[in-house]
C-alpha cells in the first residue's frame, strides 16, 4: 500500500510540474504573438505612403512647369501638384524682386497669401527647392540646403541652373507658366 501512496504522490508531483511547464509555455507563446503583432502594427505604419504630394504625374507635368527669366538667363522649374502650388499658379505670371535671405535663399513677397490647405506643417528644403513660406507669406528658392522649417511648403524644384540665383544681393525676376 505504501508504493501505491509513493507513485500516487509521484505522479500528483508530476502532473503540478507538467501544470506548470503548460502555463509557462502558453504564457510565452502569448506574449511572442502579442509582440509579433505590435511589432507588424508599427511597420504597417511607417510603410504607409504619405498622402502629402511631393512628385507630379506624368500627364501634369506640361502644365506644370515653370520659367524663371532674370536678366538673360532663364531657369525651368518643375512644380508639384498641391493646392499651395495651384494657388501660385494662378498668380501668374509674376515679376518679382527676389532679396538674399541668410545667404541661402532669395525670397520676395507674394500679392497675397497663398492657401496652405492639406500642406504638411514643414519641410526641410534643399538645394533647387522652390517654396513657400506661410508665416511671412513670401516665396523662398533655395540655392544652398537649410534645415527644416515649421510654416515652410515645397512647391517645386528647379530643374537646372540654379546656380544663377547664387549672386549677391537682389535679382529681378519672372515667373510664368509655360504652355
Amino acid at each position: 500500500m505504501k508504493e501505491d501512496l509513493n507513485a500516487f504522490e509521484m505522479v500528483s508531483h508530476q502532473g503540478k510540474n507538467c501544470q506548470k511547464r503548460m502555463l509557462i509555455l502558453v504564457l510565452a507563446l502569448t506574449m511572442s504573438l502579442s509582440y509579433s503583432a505590435c511589432r507588424a502594427d508599427n511597420s504597417m505604419t511607417i510603410s504607409t505612403p504619405s498622402t502629402i504630394p511631393t512628385e507630379i504625374s506624368t500627364e501634369r507635368a506640361n502644365s506644370m512647369k515653370i520659367n524663371i527669366t532674370l536678366e538673360d538667363q532663364v531657369v525651368t522649374a518643375t512644380l508639384i501638384d498641391s493646392k499651395t502650388t495651384q494657388d501660385l499658379v494662378s498668380l501668374l505670371p509674376l515679376t518679382l524682386m527676389l532679396e538674399d535671405h541668410a545667404s541661402t535663399e532669395k525670397v520676395s513677397n507674394l500679392p497675397r497669401r497663398l492657401s496652405t490647405e492639406d500642406a504638411p506643417p514643414g519641410s526641410d528644403p534643399s538645394v533647387g527647392d522652390i517654396a513657400y513660406y506661410a508665416p511671412w507669406g513670401n516665396l523662398a528658392i533655395y540655392y544652398r540646403d537649410f534645415e527644416y522649417s515649421n510654416g515652410l511648403v515645397i512647391l517645386g524644384k528647379i530643374d537646372s541652373g540654379i546656380e544663377a540665383l547664387n549672386v549677391p544681393g537682389s535679382v529681378d525676376v519672372t515667373i510664368k507658366r509655360i504652355q
